[in-house]
């Protein structure tokens, strides 16, 4: 990926929130960090290792530290960017900023709902990014997470944020 990782993450913080203890999500999902899953992702046994917790109980005991967080949203992203270029290979020819927008958006809604905005990739593919935009803000996704969505439209269309 062209785009500068870090960048994405402290996006992702301002966009998903950083809470170190867990909660439930608008959908009530068990969620903790920056956008991490509970109930569907998970923890990996690895990464309880990496933050040095014995269990998953224990992060509902006693939560995790900032740099758990980012480390947990590290790897969500690398799903994500695997994901999302095995659905679209044409991800990995965008510029940095289109890129970050996508994998932005399949952070939040999961790649298999962003694969449903058909006309959105269409017009990626054919490179006309302000049909993207309008694509991107022509969806229920937009109105649910309103700001977020026109910030990333205004970028899709100009090719900066």
């Amino acid at each position: 990926m062209k785009y500068n990782r870090q960048d994405l993450i402290d996006k992702l913080v301002v966009s998903e929130g950083l809470r170190l203890q867990v909660y439930k999500d608008t959908l009530g999902i068990d969620t903790i960090g920056i956008g991490r899953n509970l109930e569907d992702r998970g923890l990996t046994k690895e990464e309880l290792e990496w933050m040095d917790i014995p269990n998953i109980d224990t992060i509902y005991q006693m939560g995790i530290t900032e740099a758990d967080a980012v480390y947990l949203a590290t790897n969500d992203v690398q799903i994500v960017e695997e994901e999302l270029v095995r659905a679209h290979p044409c991800v990995d020819s965008l510029d940095a900023v289109r890129q970050l927008i996508v994998v932005d958006m399949a952070f939040n809604m999961g790649v298999p709902r962003l694969n449903k905005f058909k006309m959105m990739w269409a017009a990626i593919h054919d490179e006309d990014y302000p049909t993207a935009a309008k694509e991107m803000l022509n969806s229920r996704w937009a109105r649910q997470v309103k700001g977020r969505a026109t910030k990333l439209a205004n970028a899709m269309h100009n090719g900066e944020f």
